[in-house]
């Protein structure tokens, strides 16, 4: 299926003339905005939430989706469609895309996955009173990357250094980078950070590692990787560099080893959280959960490619070997 096509499916009505669409669709309307590409996944598991509290998109709610496609600048765009189309709830997956819709709106209630503290970045003002117009979903995937730089040393323990896939746009980056430094440091562990903001710069960092042979990756969370998945493993795969990543999507596509939250399940509170808000509830009253389901998937067929065996006390902690 075309890109086009696949978006005009996921947006649903929204293809429609507005006049057209006002006469088809009297229902509650959420506006869904990622940072990433279209994940068919992320929307599955989001549905399933709204269904779990008796919302059935097209019956009873309708959704506009919108995507990023990593590319932060479209944010604002985006988010001024959906306010033009007085949406109920904004739904948005990132800490970047809740940071732009709380500058783009201070009334309509937001619903938000952020992957790091949103107190930290200002989205809530606590997390048991978030106060203001947004509440959500804190998935604790960037307080994980100390644990992935360990689990990656485990796996790849010949490696001289680790490098650090890190976008330095996004506002995520920094703290991330602090985590890992400090891990670092009381590892031993030489790391080399890779600053990328698109494609052509995500070649150009694995070309720009002197001996990758020696080298292992960390990726961390980011919606530009997370939409240039495939590359990103085709590049680990064809310079042979150990990878770890932050979410089970990775290790699904060859991958070799991801640990972090669960993902889908987030996306599925996710609609939950915005059922809770078409119900009545207020943003400002409803705490931000944290997550409680973490999951370490291993790949098996990409460690035997690479050349590595992997310890019995890893897959004895793995949720899924891939085989």
């Amino acid at each position: 299926m075309r890109r086009r096509e696949f978006i005009t499916l996921l947006g649903g009505a929204a293809a429609w003339p507005i006049a057209a669409r006002a006469q088809q669709w009297p229902l509650p309307l959420i506006g869904f905005v990622s940072s990433a590409a279209a994940d068919t996944s992320y929307v599955t598991a989001f549905r399933q939430g709204l269904a779990d509290s008796g919302y059935i998109e097209g019956r009873n709610l309708a959704v506009e989706y919108r995507w990023a496609d990593g590319k932060f600048e479209r944010l604002p765009a985006l988010l001024a469609d959906l306010i033009q189309r007085r949406v109920a709830v904004i739904a948005v997956g990132g800490v970047t895309s809740g940071l732009a819709a709380k500058a783009a709106t201070k009334t309509i209630p937001i619903v938000f996955i952020a992957a790091d503290d949103p107190v930290k970045f200002g989205l809530v003002a606590s997390l048991s009173r978030p106060g203001g117009n947004a509440t959500g979903l804190n998935l604790l995937t960037s307080e994980l990357t100390a644990k992935r730089l360990e689990l990656i040393r485990v796996l790849a323990p010949a490696a001289s250094v680790v490098a650090v896939l890190v976008n330095p746009r996004s506002p995520e980056s920094a703290p991330q980078s602090r985590d890992i430094e400090r891990a670092a440091g009381m590892f031993g562990q030489q790391i080399q950070f890779l600053n990328t903001s698109s494609d052509r710069e995500i070649e150009a960092a694995f070309a720009s590692l002197v001996k990758p042979r020696d080298a292992a990756l960390l990726v961390t969370n980011d919606a530009l990787f997370d939409s240039s998945r495939d590359q990103i493993i085709a590049l680990a795969a064809s310079y042979a560099i150990p990878t770890i990543y932050d979410r089970r999507a990775y290790a699904a596509a060859g991958g070799l080893i991801s640990y972090g939250t669960h993902y889908l399940d987030g996306y599925r509170r996710l609609g939950i959280y915005a059922a809770k808000i078409l119900n009545g509830a207020k943003p400002a009253d409803l705490p931000v959960e944290q997550s409680t389901k973490f999951e370490l998937v291993i790949n098996l067929r990409t460690a035997k490619a690479l050349g590595l065996t992997v310890p019995d006390r890893l897959l004895a902690l793995a949720d899924e070997v891939i085989d």
